[in-house]
């Protein structure tokens, strides 16, 4: 399974982004960029866990997963795929939230694998490009909080 790490500084307390991973309100895709708003499903949320559907449009073509998330264990939020058009299940990704100097460090490990050709060629972009397209995604979210747009 391609893995890669990613780490990321933001001036946000650690609390802030664990409760922005874990917003599973209509806000969300406000917060991430990377979620489209038509293929985002709430299927479930409890006090530790959430079932979602998310997913983009990228090339005209619509790409899903539907996420266990998991935040039993403080500081870090793990979400796995159970289901996705793009993606085998088992596939995750864990951000590890810790203070820092500047407010919050993020620990981010990914874990993919595509399901189909296109999901193999996506999924081996991102690898090819160090993970920049998900750091990207993320970064917008975190700017967003931090200038108060979200």
């Amino acid at each position: 399974m391609p893995q890669l790490e990613i780490d990321m500084e933001t001036t946000l307390p650690p609390q802030v982004v664990i409760d922005a991973l874990t917003d599973f309100s209509e806000k969300r895709p406000e917060i991430w960029p990377g979620i489209d708003p038509v293929l985002y499903e709430v299927r479930s949320v409890g006090e530790t866990q959430a079932e979602v559907k998310e997913g983009s449009i990228v090339a005209g073509m619509k790409i899903w997963s539907i996420e266990h998330y998991d935040w039993s264990v403080p500081g870090i939020v793990r979400w796995t795929v159970t289901e996705s058009n793009f993606s085998n299940p088992g596939s995750h990704l864990i951000a590890t939230v810790t203070p820092s100097d500047v407010g919050s460090h993020i620990h981010i490990k990914w874990s993919r694998t595509g399901s189909n050709l296109f999901g193999k060629v996506l999924l081996g972009m991102i690898k090819l490009m160090n993970g920049r397209p998900v750091a990207s995604l993320i970064r917008k979210g975190l700017d967003k909080m931090e200038a108060g747009q979200a």
